[in-house]
């Protein structure tokens, strides 16, 4: 797939393409089954059915009740949605929520307008490698604290936190616990019967299902107020029409990755393993992040001493980032990457490679040979 357009494509933390079974699943939503699944005529009842469909296949994927699961425009806006909700729902009990330094921007940015509304945020920092100090996050939370919100899995770096022991620290504190597992979900296992999370955000287009969808599960027990008015959809949570392709293209997305997912694991993780093997070959080149504890798509190497924007502009048939896709515009240094300690050179320095299941041993070789004469070329005049 990768070929079609000459170009290795190392991104996948970005986006993905969408799997041609997920587009074929849609299509027939794009044409003759049309209809709204709002309409109380026969043929919206029809399409009501596939959502409910859906649905429930998606809560069984995360081990949910059908129930828990609100379909979104992404996982930004399921963010927006489950920050701001328990805020407004929980602030006679307090106005306190702890999250992470190392968090997506959709959680940190949506945490300052919260706290230009009066809510205190306590940010954890991180060590070395990415993860966060469990008696740090037991000292933090407070009486009043309402809400602790925790990445699964780090986009830029691809460190997991041990989400299993700090939702265990946050129950006995009686307090709620999120987390944004866009890069989890698909990738890995994720189990909400036995993981004890609250809330939890994910995105289509991160698992070969189409841009412009997500979800939010939100155990039955917590209720979240309208976030959207004008129709009462999604339990009265999000109003307006579903989009019916994307929500099936996300269901189908879901019911490959529970046969797939294992095996595109074992698959990646050597192409993984081998681009890492050989980019460590240029002089000072180290890894950003956990060599143990993270996902099995990515690595983010410091090429010290280059600027990662110049190798990226000679880059003409490779793709990958410095840092996360919804920050690119902005020049400033991986947030990520300096609240782990890395001085700012170091961090602009710094690329991240995501491999998916379209990845080829070309894309793997023809980038090592890319960057490799990029990097022998700067050394060359400099």
């Amino acid at each position: 797939m990768n070929s079609a357009n000459n170009i290795s494509y190392l991104d996948y933390n970005a986006t993905t393409p969408i799997d041609p079974r997920v587009l074929d699943a849609m299509l027939p939503f794009l044409k003759e089954n049309f209809g709204n699944a709002n309409s109380t005529h026969h043929f919206g009842s029809k399409i009501k059915k596939q959502i409910d469909d859906v649905r429930e296949k998606a809560a069984r994927f995360i081990k949910a009740d059908t129930n828990e699961i609100i379909f979104t425009s992404g996982a930004t806006e399921a963010i927006n949605m489950a920050l701001k909700g328990i805020a407004d729902v929980y602030h006679t009990k307090g106005n306190h929520m702890v999250t992470v330094s190392t968090e997506h921007k959709a959680v940190l940015d949506t945490c300052k307008y919260l706290e230009g509304k009066g809510y205190e945020i306590t940010y954890l920092s991180v060590d070395k490698y990415g993860l966060i100090d469990l008696n740090e996050l037991e000292d933090a939370i407070q009486k009043n604290t309402i809400l602790v919100c925790v990445m699964h899995v780090n986009n830029e770096t691809g460190v997991i936190q041990l989400i299993g022991e700090i939702a265990s620290i946050v129950r006995k504190k009686g307090v709620l616990f999120m987390t944004d597992a866009t890069q989890s979900v698909g990738k890995i296992n994720v189990d909400m019967e036995s993981l004890g999370i609250d809330l939890l955000c994910l995105s289509g287009h991160k698992m070969y299902a189409p841009k412009g969808i997500g979800a939010l599960y939100v155990r039955k027990s917590i209720n979240l107020p309208t976030y959207m008015h004008g129709g009462g959809n999604e339990k009265n949570l999000r109003s307006g029409t579903l989009n019916v392709p994307a929500i099936v293209g996300l269901g189908k997305a879901c019911e490959i990755a529970t046969s797939e997912m294992k095996n595109d694991a074992e698959r990646v993780v050597r192409f993984r393993d081998e681009l890492e093997t050989e980019l460590l070959k240029i002089p000072k080149t180290f890894v950003n992040g956990n060599p143990e504890n993270r996902i099995y798509n990515v690595s983010n190497i410091c090429f010290k001493g280059f600027d990662a924007n110049v190798m990226i502009g000679r880059m003409k048939n490779v793709a990958v980032s410095n840092g996360s896709a919804c920050t690119s515009a902005v020049i400033e240094p991986s947030h990520v990457l300096t609240s782990m300690g890395l001085s700012r050179d170091d961090a602009f320095s710094s690329l991240r490679f995501s491999l998916g299941k379209y990845t080829t041993d070309k894309d793997i070789k023809g980038s090592v040979k890319n960057i490799s004469e990029i990097t022998q070329s700067i050394y060359r005049y400099a």
